[in-house]
């Protein structure tokens, strides 16, 4: 596989060109591309550096076979996001490509020109349906911000368990003068500490915890800041989703990172459903005629999910009905959590999907799942 480094003019195709499709195996300074007929032949493959330019170079390559409508790109999400939102705003769509399967790999073997194909393949082929997120609205900004606030989470709980480990083998007077204070009290006490005229181990200790309580106070500002701006863009992204029943903006987050900039790509509810891992799967043999949990899917969606049911079955007498009836029909509670976070799974698809109104947002009566 060749590459190109310098830039290209932009090519011209005849009006009686024929289309091709594109491949990419994305990498984190170089993209591998290459280019297939309608037919499945191949045509070229080459390398491209991972900048604007090098994405510009891309496409005029791959135009200068024919008319380009389609391309399968692999890490949209990640390596390949900058890549996507190109071919985006140049009228191109893109697909998703999951890494071939390991048997294909071991007929075929692993390079980056066979990866590049074999992406090009899969969407000529149907394996590869899926399109890619745009990641370039109040989503992306989400993931961003609950990125942030991840982090700052870890590190506030590490800082906290620290600031408690130093007082534990603090000196006696010091230990007891902060002893039954609530955490927020006890971390302004310990931002107070004089630590000037303090020396050897007792003075590093005061000031060990005055510098932890300022740490936990500055990470504190941070998670609320980033708390308010989580809100106002579930807001922005999806008017009245936090209004739904258990719904709050964390899980709301979850939720719309799940399912992206363009919720329209998803088909279905069903679609959306199993993209969070709550749609059943039989689990029939013989006599027995069950369906089981869904293991798949978006884990961090599926445990938003799993939130604002645990939160309908303590606050609203409607799920909790339910739950009785079903548990008087001899499901488990396993099972019945399963279904309910398949119907609000339902009622969030419609709250994503601005064609479909909202639905009744008090909770289940049946459940077809």
């Amino acid at each position: 596989m060749t590459s190109i480094t310098q830039s290209t003019a932009p090519c011209h195709v005849p009006a009686d060109a024929e289309d091709v499709l594109l491949g990419v195996d994305t990498h984190k300074d170089i993209h591998a591309a290459a280019v297939i007929t309608v037919l499945g032949t191949g045509l070229d493959g080459r390398k491209f550096p991972a900048t604007a330019d090098g994405y510009r170079q891309l496409l005029d390559w791959a135009r200068s076979f024919g008319v380009l409508r389609r391309a399968g790109v692999e890490c949209t999400g990640s390596y390949g996001a900058a890549l996507t939102r190109h071919l985006r705003a140049e009228g191109i769509e893109v697909t998703e490509v999951n890494q071939p399967d390991k048997a294909a790999r071991r007929r075929h073997g692993k390079t980056d020109a066979i990866d590049a194909e074999a992406a090009a393949r899969a969407v000529l082929t149907g394996r590869a349906t899926a399109a890619a997120k745009t990641g370039d609205g109040p989503v992306e900004m989400l993931r961003l911000f609950k990125l942030a606030k991840g982090s700052a989470i870890k590190s506030r709980t590490q800082t906290i368990n620290q600031l408690k480990s130093v007082l534990v083998s603090a000196d006696s007077a010091l230990r007891e003068s902060l002893a039954g204070l609530s955490n927020p009290l006890l971390f302004k006490r310990c931002a107070d500490i004089d630590t000037q005229h303090a020396s050897g181990p007792a003075g590093a200790a005061r000031y060990t915890l005055r510098l932890l309580a300022r740490r936990i106070q500055h990470l504190t500002e941070e998670i609320d800041d980033l708390n308010k701006r989580i809100a106002e863009a579930v807001e922005a992204s999806t008017p009245g989703l936090l209004e739904v029943r258990g719904v709050g903006p964390d899980s709301a987050a979850a939720l719309l990172i799940s399912a992206g900039d363009n919720p329209e790509r998803l088909v279905s509810e069903a679609s959306f459903a199993a993209l969070c891992g709550t749609s059943p799967v039989e689990a029939s043999s013989g006599k027995t005629q069950r369906r089981r949990l869904n293991r798949g899917g978006d884990r961090q969606a599926n445990a938003a999910l799993y939130r604002i049911v645990l939160s309908r079955l303590r606050w609203d007498e409607r799920t909790r009905d339910y739950l009785q009836r079903r548990l008087a029909e001899g499901k488990t509670r396993r099972e019945i959590i399963r279904c309910l976070k398949r119907y609000v799974a339902r009622e969030i698809h419609r709250h994503l999907v601005p064609a479909n109104p909202p639905a009744d947002q008090t909770g289940p009566v049946t459940v077809a799942a």
